[in-house]
């Protein structure tokens, strides 16, 4: 992992992956403040970015914790939200090899949507590699440093909704996958069902589900061009 982060590409990596760690910051400064807000400690959105890390799945268990659920049902919450991580594992698998168990389950921790997206936008398999550890361990330092400036903030951001923060990740999500959407037709199939579903059950189910709903899409992915 050290020889690929020294190698000529990091810079453009590192210049491509700014605007996702920008966004994570803002939407952890976010997370951090709303937590703290609503009458948790401090330690305890801290902690949870450092050892959860999973984004929307923070903000829906916290969101259970606030209501007045207990804290199984808060970690049931951000475990169904965080099951879609296990699809995209499997779409960098073949970034997370190597002999040490300690880098595979590092590289474990820093999959995302974010970081997963970035990654299959690369070209070839040693960019692609290099970019999985640059744009997530970025990512997971720019969350954890938004999540404590937010929480040490508490309430005198006020009411976060206002500065329209959680517009960030999906407009960095879109930038991302754009390109792929463009050039190959059936990943374009696959999202737009995806997309459909998930906008057909979004006033239904609870926040979070519609993602995983729309992992259905992917049945598209193996038809050929003139099937129906």
């Amino acid at each position: 992992m050290r020889s690929l982060l020294r190698t000529p590409m990091m810079a453009p990596l590192v210049r491509d992956s700014a605007l996702v760690w920008l966004a994570s910051g803002v939407v952890g400064v976010s997370f951090g403040a709303i937590s703290v807000a609503g009458g948790l400690p401090v330690w305890v959105p801290v902690a949870m970015s450092l050892i959860v890390y999973a984004g929307s799945a923070q903000f829906s268990a916290v969101g259970v914790l606030l209501a007045g659920g207990g804290p199984l049902a808060a970690a049931a919450t951000g475990l169904l939200l965080n099951t879609r991580t296990a699809a995209f594992s499997l779409a960098v698998a073949d970034v997370l090899g190597g002999r040490s168990r300690f880098t595979r389950f590092l590289g474990a921790h820093l999959v995302t949507d974010e970081t997963v997206a970035f990654t299959l936008a690369q070209p070839d398999p040693v960019r692609r590699r290099a970019a999985f550890w640059v744009n997530g361990l970025g990512l997971f330092a720019a969350w954890n440093i938004g999540v404590l400036a937010g929480a040490l903030a508490g309430t005198a951001l006020g009411d976060t909704a206002r500065y329209g923060l959680d517009a960030a990740f999906p407009a960095v999500l879109v930038a991302l996958v754009l390109p792929t959407l463009r050039t190959d037709a059936r990943i374009r199939r696959c999202a737009l069902l995806g997309a459909a579903l998930a906008l057909a059950v979004t006033p239904a189910v609870p926040a979070g589900v519609p993602v995983l709903l729309a992992l259905a899409g992917l049945v598209r992915y193996g038809r050929r061009e003139g099937a129906v």
